[in-house]
Protein backbone atom coordinates (compact mmCIF):
# COMPACT_ATOMS: atom_id res chain seq x y z
CA UNK A 1 0.00 0.00 0.00
CA UNK A 2 3.11 2.12 1.20
CA UNK A 3 4.30 1.80 -2.54
CA UNK A 4 1.67 2.87 -4.66
CA UNK A 5 0.63 6.09 -2.21
CA UNK A 6 4.23 6.61 -2.83
CA UNK A 7 4.46 6.09 -6.16
CA UNK A 8 0.86 8.14 -6.70
CA UNK A 9 2.48 10.96 -4.67
CA UNK A 10 5.99 11.44 -6.38
CA UNK A 11 4.55 10.50 -10.07
CA UNK A 12 2.64 13.67 -9.85
CA UNK A 13 5.65 16.28 -9.61
CA UNK A 14 6.40 14.07 -13.41
CA UNK A 15 2.73 14.19 -14.49
CA UNK A 16 2.33 18.02 -13.37
CA UNK A 17 5.83 18.90 -15.16
CA UNK A 18 5.13 17.72 -18.61
CA UNK A 19 1.06 19.05 -18.25
CA UNK A 20 2.82 22.33 -17.68
CA UNK A 21 4.96 21.99 -20.22
CA UNK A 22 2.70 21.08 -22.86
CA UNK A 23 0.37 24.29 -22.07
CA UNK A 24 3.00 25.98 -22.24
CA UNK A 25 4.06 24.78 -25.30
CA UNK A 26 0.43 24.83 -26.53
CA UNK A 27 -0.34 28.51 -25.89
CA UNK A 28 3.02 29.06 -27.49
CA UNK A 29 2.02 27.73 -30.50
CA UNK A 30 -0.97 28.79 -30.66
CA UNK A 31 0.34 32.95 -30.15
CA UNK A 32 3.19 32.75 -31.70
CA UNK A 33 1.09 30.77 -34.91
CA UNK A 34 4.01 27.90 -34.99
CA UNK A 35 3.74 25.13 -37.35
CA UNK A 36 2.32 21.85 -35.36
CA UNK A 37 5.45 19.22 -35.37
CA UNK A 38 5.41 16.09 -34.98
CA UNK A 39 8.41 15.58 -33.37
CA UNK A 40 8.18 18.03 -30.75
CA UNK A 41 4.75 19.29 -30.38
CA UNK A 42 2.62 16.27 -30.83
CA UNK A 43 4.81 14.12 -28.31
CA UNK A 44 5.00 17.09 -25.75
CA UNK A 45 1.15 16.84 -25.38
CA UNK A 46 1.02 12.77 -25.95
CA UNK A 47 2.95 12.17 -23.14
CA UNK A 48 1.25 14.67 -20.74
CA UNK A 49 -1.85 12.75 -22.16
CA UNK A 50 -0.05 9.45 -21.15
CA UNK A 51 1.29 10.09 -17.94
CA UNK A 52 -2.01 11.88 -16.81
CA UNK A 53 -3.83 8.10 -17.52
CA UNK A 54 -0.83 6.30 -16.01
CA UNK A 55 -1.44 8.46 -12.78
CA UNK A 56 -5.07 8.25 -12.91
CA UNK A 57 -5.17 4.41 -12.98
CA UNK A 58 -2.72 4.39 -9.67
CA UNK A 59 -5.00 7.07 -8.63
CA UNK A 60 -7.76 4.62 -8.97
CA UNK A 61 -6.57 1.89 -7.01
CA UNK A 62 -5.01 3.93 -4.24
CA UNK A 63 -8.81 5.01 -3.97
CA UNK A 64 -10.54 1.60 -3.99
CA UNK A 65 -7.38 0.05 -1.35
CA UNK A 66 -6.92 2.75 1.00
CA UNK A 67 -8.46 3.81 4.01
CA UNK A 68 -8.95 7.71 2.81
CA UNK A 69 -10.44 6.64 -0.40
CA UNK A 70 -14.25 4.28 -0.55
CA UNK A 71 -13.37 2.76 2.56
CA UNK A 72 -13.57 6.31 4.59
CA UNK A 73 -16.82 7.17 2.74
CA UNK A 74 -18.18 3.82 3.74
CA UNK A 75 -17.00 3.94 7.11
CA UNK A 76 -18.31 7.54 8.06
CA UNK A 77 -21.03 8.47 5.70
CA UNK A 78 -20.81 11.44 3.66
CA UNK A 79 -21.74 13.52 6.76
CA UNK A 80 -18.62 12.38 8.54
CA UNK A 81 -16.09 12.82 6.71
CA UNK A 82 -14.61 16.57 7.88
CA UNK A 83 -12.79 18.76 4.96
CA UNK A 84 -9.42 17.12 4.60
CA UNK A 85 -11.11 13.68 4.35
CA UNK A 86 -13.89 15.39 1.98
CA UNK A 87 -11.02 16.30 -0.18
CA UNK A 88 -9.16 12.96 -0.56
CA UNK A 89 -12.45 10.55 -0.72
CA UNK A 90 -14.29 12.61 -3.26
CA UNK A 91 -12.76 16.08 -4.29
CA UNK A 92 -9.41 15.11 -5.50
CA UNK A 93 -10.75 11.77 -7.26
CA UNK A 94 -13.59 13.19 -8.92
CA UNK A 95 -12.43 16.61 -9.94
CA UNK A 96 -9.25 14.79 -11.44
CA UNK A 97 -11.17 12.66 -13.44
CA UNK A 98 -12.95 15.35 -15.28
CA UNK A 99 -9.44 16.91 -15.70
CA UNK A 100 -8.38 14.07 -17.04
CA UNK A 101 -11.69 13.78 -19.30
CA UNK A 102 -11.38 17.29 -20.26
CA UNK A 103 -7.33 16.37 -21.74
CA UNK A 104 -8.71 13.70 -23.35
CA UNK A 105 -11.13 15.97 -25.18
CA UNK A 106 -8.55 18.50 -25.82
CA UNK A 107 -6.14 15.41 -27.02
CA UNK A 108 -8.96 13.98 -29.85
CA UNK A 109 -10.58 17.48 -30.99
CA UNK A 110 -6.51 18.21 -31.94
CA UNK A 111 -6.39 15.38 -34.18
CA UNK A 112 -9.40 16.24 -36.03
CA UNK A 113 -8.19 19.61 -36.77
CA UNK A 114 -6.37 20.71 -39.71
CA UNK A 115 -5.04 24.19 -39.43
CA UNK A 116 -1.77 24.31 -36.99
CA UNK A 117 -3.32 26.99 -35.00
CA UNK A 118 -6.11 25.06 -34.03
CA UNK A 119 -4.08 21.96 -33.21
CA UNK A 120 -2.57 24.42 -30.66
CA UNK A 121 -6.07 26.19 -29.48
CA UNK A 122 -7.66 22.80 -28.88
CA UNK A 123 -4.63 21.27 -26.51
CA UNK A 124 -4.11 25.06 -24.89
CA UNK A 125 -7.58 25.43 -24.22
CA UNK A 126 -8.70 22.06 -22.74
CA UNK A 127 -4.99 20.99 -21.33
CA UNK A 128 -4.93 24.02 -19.27
CA UNK A 129 -8.44 23.60 -18.11
CA UNK A 130 -7.50 20.29 -16.88
CA UNK A 131 -4.25 21.41 -15.51
CA UNK A 132 -5.66 23.69 -13.57
CA UNK A 133 -8.67 21.23 -12.29
CA UNK A 134 -5.63 19.17 -10.37
CA UNK A 135 -3.82 22.02 -9.16
CA UNK A 136 -7.23 22.90 -7.36
CA UNK A 137 -7.65 19.69 -6.02
CA UNK A 138 -4.18 18.84 -5.05
CA UNK A 139 -4.07 17.87 -1.69
CA UNK A 140 -1.45 20.61 -0.59
CA UNK A 141 -1.15 20.18 3.23
CA UNK A 142 0.22 16.48 2.44
CA UNK A 143 2.43 17.65 -0.21
CA UNK A 144 4.69 20.15 1.91
CA UNK A 145 3.88 18.26 5.07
Amino acid sequence: MEIIKNLHSYFAYVVLAILVLAVINAFAGWLGKREFRFDKDLRVSLFALILSHIQLVVGLILYFTSVNGLKAIQTLGMGGLNAPARLLALEHPLINIIALALITIGWSRHKKKTEDTAKFKSIAIFYGLGLLLILSRIPWSQWFN
